[in-house]
């Protein structure tokens, strides 16, 4: 047995948005094994629910921080460094498209809507490892989460597939850049769970349909199922794996219809 106990480490997770988000699940994993958990909340609407969700848990922090806003990604980590001192985790299940980009074609997405979508869902990894990088004084992981439309077309993802793409090649470069200091930088790629954030993807109800007929297991993923990947990667378990992309799709990445 290989038990899993992530005591006397520290986690920061951003993208909590509801009890039934991705990070959620992740972040309630990660303090089950003894973890010490900090969550972002986005702005003084989010305050309240994420605060609620954080007070389930044993001794976690709450930090505020938008993350288009850079000083705002430094004073998380000038925060986490005076409140928990170090570091072992850094979670990264944040993004945002424009509604309207995430319908029609991707050829009719105008600038500003593909900077913004880029900036949030991708470039926003850069500087939250390079802040996180200096408090993992003993090493750490770092996990992204992402999904198959960054190399398939998925009608209504659109843009979003571009910012995956964008994401997936920043966990390679990092995952070189920082495997000196023993940190791990990955990304899983989750089939379609049904958040709040999903369903402002067009034709997400269709997507799970046709997930669950194809998919070798027959179904779709649950949050917890992605979650128990992250902790997976975020323990000593995957000591050796860095710079991988992990389905957690049921195996429908396999399938070629």
């Amino acid at each position: 047995m290989y038990p899993i106990d992530l005591t006397g480490r520290n986690a920061v997770i951003f993208g909590v948005a509801n009890d039934r988000s991705i990070a959620w699940a992740i972040a309630r994993m990660l303090g089950d094994a003894g973890a010490r958990i900090a969550l972002t909340y986005q702005n003084d609407r989010l305050k309240s629910r994420v605060a609620r969700l954080a007070d389930t848990l044993d001794n976690a922090i709450i930090l505020p921080c938008d993350a288009a806003d850079d000083e705002q990604i430094q004073a998380v980590f000038a925060g986490l460094q005076a409140e928990m001192g170090s570091l072992s985790i850094l979670v990264h299940s944040i993004a945002f498209a424009n509604r309207e980009d995430l319908a029609g074609r991707l050829a009719d997405t105008g600038r500003d809507g593909f900077r913004l979508a880029l900036e949030i869902s991708a470039f926003t990894l850069l500087p939250m490892v390079r802040h996180a990088a200096p408090l993992m004084t003993s090493g750490g992981s770092v996990v992204a989460m992402t999904f198959h439309a960054s190399s398939r077309v998925y009608p209504g993802y659109n843009v979003m597939g571009t910012a995956k793409a964008a994401l997936e090649q920043e966990v390679r470069q990092l995952a070189h850049e920082y495997g000196g200091d023993n940190i791990r930088v990955n990304a899983i790629s989750a089939g379609p769970v049904d958040t709040l954030a999903a369903r402002g993807i067009s034709g997400f109800l269709d997507m799970r349909r046709t997930h669950a007929e194809k998919a070798p297991l027959g179904r779709n993923i649950t949050a917890d199922e992605v979650a128990k990947t992250a902790l997976f990667l975020c323990s000593d378990l995957s000591s050796g794996v860095t710079g991988a992309v992990l389905p957690v799709d049921a195996g429908y990445h396999i399938m070629a219809v």
